[in-house]
């Protein structure tokens, strides 16, 4: 009798313990001591830059040669609810949104499914033609001479507009100047491209690149927007009024902008997304060549960017992959440095842009360990 109590009990310790296992936590914060210092810099410029800045809430992560050195939320995903940001919060991309599917149409390209230098038309018939013909190359270059949104449409809450229905906006208008001339950086070129790759897969855009790109990468935190659904983790969204008061952003449905800006996003799920553009053996070297070649420009202007990336130099001279994106409610940067194997990630819930965020100087820190 005494044999099956201490059978019993046993059983009962090994499933309280198998439960408790279950709902253990993941850790808060990542960082690995061999990059502490680095580490305590960068959070030091980083916390200084949301405080000055009164940002509610942001989310870095760092990879350096393949492996996640530092991952942490800073300040709130939530004011009114005193939500910590967090490892796994959720924040709008915006048009980081345009490398996910750059990824998708240029594996499409390999597959001998799409032609960069096929007309629009010859895939979307029902766009109507313009003075000069726009290729698919122009769409995903930045080159097409589409015009950019104005600030009407960007205060639209556009409820229930589809990606499709969304082209009504420009579909009409007059070319800003030739296809092939000028890099221009327009939304409208990528929600373009995506309606393009709906017709052609016969799939609804968010499919095709959870296909292509969101699953097969693993990157599980990566989704749309949608704001008439609750999604796990996303964070509430910040904007700055006319009297620079912190207030919460007005309800947008970016749906019909998906291709271009319409994501969310964890730091952590755009740092592995960076990641993989240097190590992950799904993306070939011919998509990897193709995606960071920037085209001629017949205007003789050096080209900067390449399939929704912008390709510089820093002032040491290190060479680097920059995608950004700053939408109401969201501001993000994705810098990759190929030669270093250095990835940063950086999102925050306050509409802003690039330029605001200090991704390059936090940059220097792991550059020069």
């Amino acid at each position: 009798m005494k044999v099956v109590s201490v059978a019993i009990s046993v059983v009962l310790f090994l499933i309280l313990y198998g439960f408790t296992a279950c709902s253990k936590k993941e850790k808060e914060r990542i960082f690995e001591r061999e990059y502490l210092e680095p580490i305590k810099n960068a959070r030091h410029e980083l916390t200084l830059h949301l405080f000055r800045n009164l940002i509610p809430g942001g989310s870095i992560a760092v990879m350096i040669d393949g492996e996640l050195v530092w991952s942490e939320g800073i300040g709130y995903a939530s004011k009114d609810l005193e939500v910590p940001a967090s490892r796994h919060t959720k924040y709008r991309i915006g048009e980081i949104s345009q490398i996910m599917t750059a990824l998708g149409y240029n594996l499409l390209v390999e597959k001998g499914e799409l032609h960069p230098d096929s007309s629009v038309q010859y895939y979307l018939p029902e766009f109507p033609e313009k003075k000069y013909n726009i290729t698919l190359r122009h769409l995903a270059n930045q080159s097409s001479g589409l015009r950019q949104q104005k600030r009407s449409e960007t205060n639209n809450t556009n409820f229930g507009v589809s990606i499709s229905h969304g082209l009504e906006f420009f579909r009409d208008d007059t070319l800003l100047f030739k296809p092939g001339q000028f890099q221009y950086s327009s939304i409208f070129n990528y929600n373009l491209l995506g309606a393009v790759i709906e017709k052609k897969t016969n799939k609804k855009f968010r499919v095709i690149i959870s296909q292509l790109v969101t699953d097969t990468l693993g990157l599980n935190n990566t989704t749309l927007d949608n704001p008439f659904i609750t999604v796990k983790g996303r964070t509430d969204f910040f904007d700055v009024n006319y009297i620079s008061q912190i207030v919460n952003a007005t309800t947008t449905d970016l749906g019909f902008s998906l291709p271009s800006c319409g994501y969310l996003s964890t730091a952590e799920d755009l740092a592995k997304l960076g990641n993989a553009f240097l190590f992950s053996e799904y993306i070939s070297d011919s998509v990897r060549h193709r995606i960071f070649s920037t085209d001629t420009l017949q205007s003789g202007i050096p080209p900067n960017w390449a399939n929704g990336w912008f390709i510089n130099t820093d002032e040491q001279g290190n060479k680097f992959y920059a995608s950004t994106g700053g939408v109401k409610g969201g501001n993000a940067a994705l810098l990759v440095y190929p030669e270093s194997k250095i990835v940063i990630a950086l999102a925050t819930n306050l509409t802003g842009n690039f330029d605001d965020l200090p991704v390059l100087s936090i940059a220097q820190e792991f550059l020069i360990f």
